[in-house]
């Protein structure tokens, strides 16, 4: 186990007080797959009070003392340390109304979520793992620690992390805990949104996404109700050769594993249904489906609390997912002066994601895409002229033709188009000369 020395010297100090030690959970977890633990939690067999008198040389603060959770400020960084415990009812389905403490730790064990979850490790004694978590690591099972529906009815989020784990790890959910997802899927509604957003974000990220999606489609359309009407809809559309949802789980896989972009390939079609119209030949069109998705994309974030910036970021991608690629390098620059080189790469990325998900045919469109992107980075990389604030000029050179006004905003504003439009040169004698054209052509 790669264990940081600090930790190890907390493990030490419990265990040389007379008190067993472990680390525990996903830090076990990521250790076994050979892979960097964010965070290191301790559970041990001292109750709050004697960790308190293990580290009285430090702060500690007691952030869940009524659990048994003390946080230990040691050598500069904070770690959690947990009595043994064997939870009570959780009425909330989220923590339990009281806990037991114990001195055992397979009974601390037996009251967390997942197998793999429960694992621990002391340096002493090895790998405590009653379970079978290692088992199911090599196997690549997510599997609930005893009764699948209890662990679900303690608290509802735990089905939102067993999608999670298995679309991160890209892990199988075990046939019982899977059924159990499905019966408790609407318990979701019983937990924060804030909560929720949090493990969406991170299921919609991992490698396995398109997987979980599919198999879970009614899971995801609790959480995200206005998603239920893409699932088996049919689009009767050349350009499509799966269901709205299916092209929706595909699209998600292929964007960048990034929160925005995976959200907004989420979101791009949902409005769709509601924008439906039949062609003569049969075939559907979804005029006017962007804004009508970024519509209901604004609805769906604010409900699940996603932060402002990512909120207007998603739903300005999803506005521009279906706007034609243009690949002249006057066009990109215009566009790069509008929204800027982030965006504009955002609004790539998504056609890319787009048309890997259609039809055999619109695979050659994801190159213009790709095209356009180093169009953009190439005119980034020239420190471009794409804002009046680039222009070589400023209203102070005006004032030798006209007193500051709303006017002069709107000449700086057509230097800029000019500059754009590659009419004239980003120089400050050639600006002077047309700005002084403009004003005397009135």
């Amino acid at each position: 186990m790669q264990i940081p020395y600090h930790i190890e010297e907390i493990l030490e100090r419990l265990e040389n007080s007379g008190y067993e030690a472990y680390i525990v959970g996903g830090c076990v977890r990521d250790n076994i797959m050979g892979l960097a633990p964010h965070d290191f939690d301790i559970t041990t067999s001292a109750l709050p009070c004697q960790t308190e008198q293990v580290f009285s040389d430090c702060r500690v603060i007691e952030t869940g003392i009524k659990h048994g959770t003390v946080t230990v400020l040691y050598k500069g960084t904070s770690v959690e340390i947990t009595t043994y415990r064997v939870d009570g009812t959780y009425s909330d389905s989220r923590r339990p109304d009281k806990v037991t403490f114990t001195k055992n730790i397979r009974d601390d064990l037996s009251r967390r979520d997942f197998t793999v979850n429960g694992i621990a490790y002391s340096p002493r004694r090895g790998i405590t793992d009653p379970f079978g978590g290692m088992r199911d690591i090599k196997t690549g099972i997510i599997r609930c620690i005893g009764n699948a529906d209890e662990r679900f009815s303690e608290d509802a989020l735990r089905i939102l992390r067993a999608l999670r784990f298995s679309s991160v790890l890209g892990f199988e959910i075990e046939e019982n805990t899977a059924n159990a997802v499905r019966r408790h899927k609407n318990d979701l509604d019983l937990v924060s949104r804030e909560r929720v957003f949090s493990e969406l974000t991170r299921l919609l990220c991992g490698k396995d996404v398109r997987r979980v999606l599919t198999d879970f489609s009614d899971v995801i359309a609790v959480i995200i109700p206005q998603l239920e009407t893409t699932i088996g809809y049919d689009q009767h559309s050349k350009y499509h050769n799966s269901t709205l949802y299916e092209h929706t789980a595909r699209a998600v896989e292929a964007a960048p594993a990034e929160p925005a972009l995976r959200f907004a390939m989420l979101l791009h079609d949902v409005g769709k249904p509601a924008c439906r119209s039949v062609g003569e030949d049969g075939e559907f069109h979804f005029y006017g489906h962007a804004e009508e998705s970024a519509k209901i994309a604004e609805e769906v974030l604010r409900e699940l609390k996603a932060p402002n910036t990512l909120r207007e970021r998603v739903c300005d991608i999803i506005r521009h997912h279906d706007a034609p690629v243009d690949l002249s390098k006057k066009t990109i620059r215009k566009a790069l002066s509008r929204h800027g080189f982030e965006r504009f790469c955002d609004y790539m990325y998504a056609h890319m994601a787009d048309d890997s998900a259609k039809a055999g045919f619109c695979l050659p469109r994801i190159e213009t895409a790709r095209q356009a992107v180093a169009i953009a980075e190439e005119i980034n990389a020239e420190t471009p002229c794409l804002t009046v604030k680039d222009l070589k000029i400023s209203g102070r050179d005006l004032m030798e033709f006209i007193e500051p006004s709303p006017r002069m905003g709107k000449i700086l504003s057509q230097l800029l188009s000019e500059v754009l439009e590659e009419k004239i040169a980003n120089e400050k004698k050639a600006l002077i000369k047309r700005a002084a054209e403009i004003v005397n052509s009135v």
